[in-house]
């Protein structure tokens, strides 16, 4: 991954961290710094932007040192990673849920053109238990019609068919049930299999 790759990434993280739902601005990063550095310490907006552009490949100590405070990231973090470097082997991720968590918010940055999905993998990556939602999910997904009456309670909407949403139409809420009755169902249950 190349230095600006990784600080376009940061920027994604740390929006999300902040409950943005989107990545910070470099004008937000630059005030962000400011804020948070003693004596009031920054760069400029136009040298983050020649850094992620790439026409800048190389930072200087200080700056390194700054953007790794503020990311909260180890300095060595922040250069392009050698040819065939695989991240996966050398983590500094202590934790199957943080892993998850990044893959997660890596997935909504992919996914940023379908807003909902995007949307969906971030608020999973925001949950206490991340890895516990995709095995209720599983659960879910393996039992038959499970899906189906869920959705029928909680979205009644995505059961019927309609055109795909335009890009910038945003998700419809998840709702409960709008009847003061619970629904019922005569779907006889499958017993669950013992793992």
């Amino acid at each position: 991954m190349k230095l600006s790759e990784k600080i376009r990434y940061l920027r994604e993280v740390e929006g999300s961290l902040r409950g943005l739902d989107r990545a910070m601005t470099q004008q937000e990063v630059v005030h962000a710094i400011h804020d948070s550095e003693k004596g009031g310490r920054t760069i400029s907006q136009s040298y983050l932007s020649q850094i992620e552009s790439g026409s800048r490949p190389h930072l200087t100590n200080t700056t390194r040192l700054l953007l790794a405070r503020f990311f909260k990231v180890h300095p060595g973090y922040l250069v392009d990673d050698p040819e065939g470097y695989n991240a996966e082997l050398m983590s500094d991720l202590s934790t199957v849920e943080d892993k998850l968590d990044l893959w997660l918010i890596s997935g909504a940055e992919r996914f940023r053109r379908d807003p909902c999905l995007g949307q969906a993998l971030l608020t999973l990556a925001r949950h206490d238990d991340s890895r516990r939602c995709l095995l209720l999910l599983e659960s879910i997904l393996d039992t038959p019609n499970l899906l189906e009456r869920l959705l029928a309670v909680l979205r009644p909407e995505a059961l019927e068919p309609r055109p795909a949403a335009p890009e910038d139409s945003p998700c419809p809420p998840l709702s409960l049930a709008t009847s003061p009755e619970p629904a019922k169902f005569s779907t006889p249950r499958k017993p669950r299999k013992a793992k």
